[in-house]
């Protein structure tokens, strides 16, 4: 490192210019990197999804769920499998250890899902394999198509975007909402049929008969070779209008006779509107990694261009638009770091002068940038976390460029040549800027194997730290020394200051004047009683923390952040029509459009187990009440509506996903499972602090079931399949075969059933099957009894489970909720003998973030211990240096007592590993300046008191630069410098306030312990070992030492 400084100055162009280098090629960088609003986490998720139009979901759980999981349960590195079973659907969803490769992954489970597909009945379609992650679980953006036009020709726009929008680079996944599924539709009157001597089997097998490639083959006649073809696939609606259906000596009846043959849509399952009109929704994902910003303009543009050739009428709206909040959220944070670099740089102006604060300055964009091109390396993004660590990292970044300058101005006042006196700073003080730098390191590096999806959030954080950190040690090291070489001054000081400065150094220190020598006086004041001073700190440290304990300020997961929406679900019992469904919805719809907090209302209707879902987008958080206040509204406005639940969730930021509690119940008695989720949810309501709650039992409602007595059925040469086949012409339609007509890509079905008048409930009593014996009604062998409806099959790693679910209140805290709840179902009646019970959800994650948390911290101070122990060569100063970083937890829990706020398990948890990496900076130059005074032959008393004087500013600097550098996150501040307005409360500084608290109140506690109680232990120290410190001091007198190149120092 010496060598490396030698040559940085004498080399100054060359390095100049690289500085240059560095900043153009980061400047260029930063423009051109991915921005998104949070980071995009590869969660080692695999979704496994199968559709079977009709099957029930007692059957899908036996034909499609069991079969595919007896297959994926043998890929190794599954965490959880879980499996849903519903009408006509299946999905198995694979959660993997974390650090699983999820593309390695994705193959083992690709590879299992085609062996399974042999084992899945012919009728179910292709199963769909895809990984989930951050970017395809939220839309970049929803286009919302509406307008006076008909229904298939907005659908028809709407397709076509979808195809353009889909083709784009940047697009990973585009979903239509609102339209409906083309088919050919054959109406077919039932007596008309029987008139004519038709059934279905009749028409099915004429129509798959007629509709199929015929491999004639070709023909060699030896003059030549001919292919043979025959054409017989509908290639339009007219070839099976004019399909013969039955030939009745000379007439020949044709499908028009007998059926009305159409191009339609399949019954609607779903109604989508925007602020209560009629549209159709063009859902945007965005690939992992790409730009969300230059994604949505590029969809924007994509639109507007096509727009012009639609009918004039059409409205285009955006909704959820990501990128506008990725903008805003980035210039927030970006105007917090501006104003976190001009708090340091006023400060270092005030102690150091103007153009010492230039050099120190020009190191926070140069570590900034060259941190950035790092990230963009490992194709890493910008986003809220890494702008946060910016802001977290201006006041560390300059800690070491503080040092070397005050060094080099204390140098340069004292008569030294600048270059001579930037290149003695650099190198007396390149070893303990590196040990700190490396302290500093070695408590963020341990966050780097943070499990979970928590980790994969915010490992974001110890990335950029580690690398601005890193770049910052070569800005303090070589290229401010160089610039310091080149363009350095000594401020002017008065004759009052030089005298300081010199008794500070070598003069009577007794005699010192101002701040310094108040201080100096105090110190010595306390080295004279140092056990006095440890015992008041433990007894202060101990009141915070049994104050902070009684509080009830408790423990949260996760900060709460103000969102900018939330989801409204409702639900019903019975069984609804879809358009019974569209109708609560509309009501629902009315009554919510009232509120004056809402930009944008998006309503879905529809779902397995639901009524219909509303998705409200808020106004700008400075122009509406709080979303707390917004939920509160809602739930009074739907607290009469009789046979309604209705369901109000804010947006959760970050990486929680579900609600705050999460119970699963297994057993392998189904009765005796509904009994105990009962139980639990009568619990959950009796306590007061729990709101949207479910359960995923059995909802009421009824289905209807045909129960065919096969030896009755078998007397009238008919049977189960039969009867089923006659049973979809009174519901969704019989299946003939496939039609692809020019205008669409895909497929349609061609469907046969009866007119809408003749489907009902009473005509299934009615069917009558064509058998040998004639026209049999199905009433002889089958009889309809009502049954209870099954929703949706939930299973665990193979095994069923009920689910219960709620969220808390505002104010409630889960670590005192949970315990007394858990102790209520253990004294209820439930027969836990046969009922096994798993909480999940945020309980879970909250004891596997803080276990690693706890864990992170101690191999933290290990791996410093480490470091520090090599630095001084003594056990004793390192255990000093570290018992800043115990007291500096006190800080914490003070700074967050005085504050008011919850102890949080993350971000107040990531404050005290970071503050490890911080406080250790100023004891570690403390106490190197006190082992350099001993060398040369100081009093262990004159040593403390002259390291205390020497050290003070610097020691002050760092400390409120880096307080500085967060304050606007503590205060939860934002100044915009371009609309020159400041605001507080910003949700981009609720996500950090927590931690800049933590961090910032336990580095100011810490630096007074830095500047007291570190000396005082030295005192304890010295007095102790008085005999062999005169012993030393006597053979270092007659043995001068040479200049070590790295400071290490014998046991004192």
């Amino acid at each position: 490192m010496l060598a490396l400084i030698d040559a940085a100055l004498f080399r100054t162009r060359s390095v100049l210019m690289i500085f240059i280098l560095l900043l153009i090629a980061g400047g260029v960088t930063y423009y051109s990197i991915p921005k998104e609003s949070n980071p995009d986490i590869t969660i080692p998720v695999i979704y496994v999804s199968m559709i079977h139009d009709g099957i029930s979901p007692e059957d899908a759980e036996r034909m499609l769920v069991r079969p595919m999981e007896n297959e994926l349960k043998s890929i190794e590195g599954v965490e959880e499998m879980r499996a849903n079973a519903s009408e006509g659907h299946a999905s198995v969803t694979l959660e993997f250890v974390a650090g699983l490769d999820p593309k390695e992954a994705l193959a083992d489970v690709r590879d299992k899902v085609t062996l399974a597909k042999a084992k899945l009945p012919d009728e179910t379609e292709e199963p769909e394999v895809r990984e989930v992650t951050m970017a395809n679980q939220q839309p970049a953006v929803i286009v919302f198509l509406s307008g006076p036009v008909s229904e298939r020709g907005l659908i028809t726009i709407a397709r076509d975007m979808q195809d353009k929008i889909a083709a784009m680079p940047q697009v990973l996944e585009v979903d239509i909402g609102g339209d409906r599924e083309d088919m050919l539709e054959i109406i077919v009157d039932p007596l008309l049929m029987e008139s004519y001597g038709l059934d279905q089997n009749d028409i099915f097998n004429l129509v798959s008969r007629n509709n199929r490639l015929v491999p004639a083959g070709t023909m060699d006649t030896g003059k030549g070779r001919f292919a043979i073809k025959v054409p017989s696939v509908f290639e339009s609606v007219k070839d099976l209008y004019e399909l013969p259906v039955k030939v009745e000596g000379d007439r020949v009846i044709r499908f028009q006779d007998v059926a009305v043959v159409r191009r339609s849509y399949k019954d609607p399952t779903s109604f989508a509107r925007l602020n209560g009109q009629r549209a159709i929704s063009i859902e945007v994902k965005k690939r992992p990694g790409q730009n969300i910003i230059q994604t949505v303009e590029n969809v924007k543009a994509l639109i507007e261009k096509e727009s012009e050739l639609w009918p004039q009428h059409i409205r285009v709206d955006y909704v959820g638009d990501q990128s506008k909040f990725v903008k805003d959220m980035l210039t927030d944070l970006q105007n917090n770091v501006i104003s976190a670099v001009l708090l340091v740089v006023i400060v270092i102006i005030a102690a150091l002068g103007a153009r010492t604060a230039l050099l120190v300055g020009l190191s926070i964009p140069g570590s900034f940038l060259t941190g950035i091109m790092v990230l963009s390396v490992f194709g890493l993004t910008v986003n809220i976390v890494v702008l946060f660590a910016l802001i977290m990292a201006v006041g560390m970044l300059v800690d070491g460029a503080i040092v070397v300058t005050e060094f080099a101005d204390r140098e340069m006042s004292e008569g030294m040549e600048k270059k001579q006196a930037y290149a003695l700073a650099a190198k007396r003080m390149a070893w303990p800027i590196i040990a700190s730098t490396a302290t500093t390191l070695a408590a963020f590096a341990p966050l780097l194997y943070w499990p979970g999806m928590m980790g994969e959030f915010m490992k974001y954080m110890p990335i950029t730290l580690i690398a601005v950190l890193s770049a910052s040690l070569l800005m303090a090291l070589v290229f401010v020394p160089t610039m310091g070489s080149l363009f350095g001054k000594s401020r002017d000081v008065s004759e009052t200051q030089k005298q300081q400065m010199l008794q500070a150094e070598t003069g009577d220190i007794s005699s010192l004047s101002g701040v310094q020598g108040h201080y100096v006086r105090l110190l010595e004041k306390a080295i004279a009683h140092p056990l006095m001073v440890l015992g008041f700190t433990l007894m202060f440290a101990a009141a915070v923390i049994v104050n902070y304990a009684n509080s009830n300020l408790g423990a949260v997961f996760f900060p709460d952040v103000e969102p900018d929406g939330m989801n409204m679900s409702v639900r019903s019992y019975g069984d609804l029509s879809i358009h019974e469904k569209d109708e609560i919805m509309r009501e629902i719809e009315q009554r919510t459009l009232d509120i004056d907090d809402i930009e944008s209302l998006y309503t879905r209707t529809g779902g397995n187990d639901l009524v219909g879902t509303f998705r409200i987008n808020l106004k700008d958080w400075q122009s509406r009440r709080s979303a707390d206040q917004v939920v509160e509204d809602l739930h009074q406005r739907f607290a009469d509506y009789a046979g309604v639940e209705v369901e109000v969730r804010k947006d959760e930021n970050g990486p929680q996903q579900g609600k705050d509690l999460k119970i699963e119940f297994t057993s392998r008695n189904p009765t005796l499972l509904q009994e105990s989720v009962r139980t639990a949810r009568q619990l959950l309501e009796a306590n007061g602090n729990f709101t949207n709650i479910e359960d995923a039992s059995s909802k009421p409602g009824i289905e209807w079931q045909l129960k065919v007595d096969r030896a009755l059925a078998a007397t009238f040469s008919a049977d189960a399949t039969l009867v089923g086949t006659s049973v979809q012409m009174v519901t969704n339609g019989l299946k003939l075969g496939e039609y692809r007509p020019d205008d669409v890509d895909d497929e349609l079905d061609i469907r046969v059933r009866f007119p809408v008048e003749k489907r009902n409930i009473a005509r299934l009593d009615d069917l009558r099957l064509k058998t040998f014996d004639g026209l049999v009604p199905v009433t002889n062998f089958v009889e309809r009894k009502a049954a209870q409806k099954v929703d949706t099959i939930r299973r665990v790693d193979s095994k069923r489970v009920v689910v219960l679910q709620a969220d808390l209140k505002p104010g409630a805290q889960l670590v005192k909720e949970l315990p007394k709840l858990q102790k209520q179902m253990q004294q209820s009646d439930i027969d836990w003998f046969q009922v096994s019970m798993a909480v999940k959800g945020q309980n879970e994650d909250q004891a596997e973030s803080q276990s690693f948390l706890m864990n992170a911290f101690f191999v933290a101070l290990f791996v410093m211990a480490i470091i520090l122990v090599t630095q001084f060569n003594s056990f004793y100063q390192a255990f000093l240096i570290l018992s800043a970083v115990l007291f500096s937890t006190v800080g914490v829990f003070f700074a967050l007592y005085l504050a008011g706020k919850p102890f949080g398990i993350v971000m107040s948890g990531l404050g005290v590993i970071s503050l490890a990496g911080i406080v250790v900076n100023n004891n570690i130059v403390l106490i190197d300046t006190y082992n350099v005074l001993r060398l040369q032959g100081l009093r262990a008393k004159e040593a403390i008191l002259r390291t205390g004087a020497q050290r003070l500013r610097p020691v002050l600097l760092t400390t409120i630069t880096t307080i500085l550098g967060l304050l606007p996150m503590v205060l939860q501040m934002n100044i915009d410098f371009i609309s020159r307005e400041i605001t507080f409360g910003a949700p981009s500084t609720q996500w950090w306030s927590q931690l800049a608290t933590a961090v910032a109140g336990g580095l100011a506690f810490a630096t007074l312990l830095t500047l007291i109680l570190t000396p005082c232990l030295l005192a304890i120290r010295d007095v102790k070992s008085a005999p062999k410190a005169k012993l030393t001091r006597k053979i270092r007198r007659n043995h001068q030492p040479p200049k070590p190149l790295m400071n290490t120092y014998e046991e004192v």
